[in-house]
């Protein structure tokens, strides 16, 4: 089975690509999902990040994500104390998941992590496709999308590597500044190379 990466940064278009590769065909599993999966009600890993971060559970009893999220963004030794609590069950998942696609002849599968090369997961990849965008739309975007203020788009950003500083690590660059079509068309491209590998 062969691996590939896929990553980005926020806002700047990686659900898209990776709904154009599904549509295409490709396996997409989706490091967000799995990360869901790991703090679902009645899980380990629920009751870890309850304890270290008190106060971020709904009445539901499930993760308040907005909650937690305020927490963390700002503070860099609370992102990392989270990170290092549910990185490890994530890749475990992650791990779990590949050996069951594997034992059902699945050939390629690309994995859609934000956090892919910040965590140094694209070493050993077949190759990492990362969607790139101006950092100045990056910041518009999100600022659009989730309603927030410079100075919270700010701190979001600088939770993760900047798109000009993941490039050199990637083997394809998808650049989704234009349209969805032109995007797709560059994501076509990319399929097309995946397959051509074997």
């Amino acid at each position: 089975m062969r691996i590939y990466g896929l990553t980005g940064g926020i806002a700047s278009g990686k659900s898209t690509v990776s709904t154009l590769l599904r549509e295409l065909g490709a396996h997409v599993l989706d490091a967000d999902a799995i990360a869901r999966e790991v703090v679902e009600p009645g899980t380990p890993g629920l009751a870890e990040v309850a304890a270290r971060f008190p106060g971020v559970l709904g009445p539901d009893g499930r993760l308040d994500r907005a909650k937690l999220g305020a927490r963390v963004f700002g503070d860099p030794s609370e992102r990392a104390a989270l990170n290092a609590l549910l990185h490890p069950r994530i890749r475990e998942a992650f791990l779990e998941k590949t050996q069951a696609l594997a034992a059902q002849g699945m050939e390629r599968i690309i994995y859609d992590a934000p956090l892919l090369i910040e965590n140094g997961l694209h070493v050993g990849l077949e190759g990492v496709v990362l969607v790139w965008v101006p950092r100045a739309l990056q910041k518009e975007r999100l600022k659009a999308r989730d309603h927030l203020e410079d100075g919270a788009a700010e701190a979001r950003l600088a939770a993760q590597l900047p798109l000009d500083d993941k490039r050199p690590h990637a083997t394809w660059i998808v650049d989704n500044s234009g349209n969805r079509e032109a995007t797709r068309a560059q994501v076509k491209e990319v399929w097309s190379a995946l397959l051509a590998r074997g």
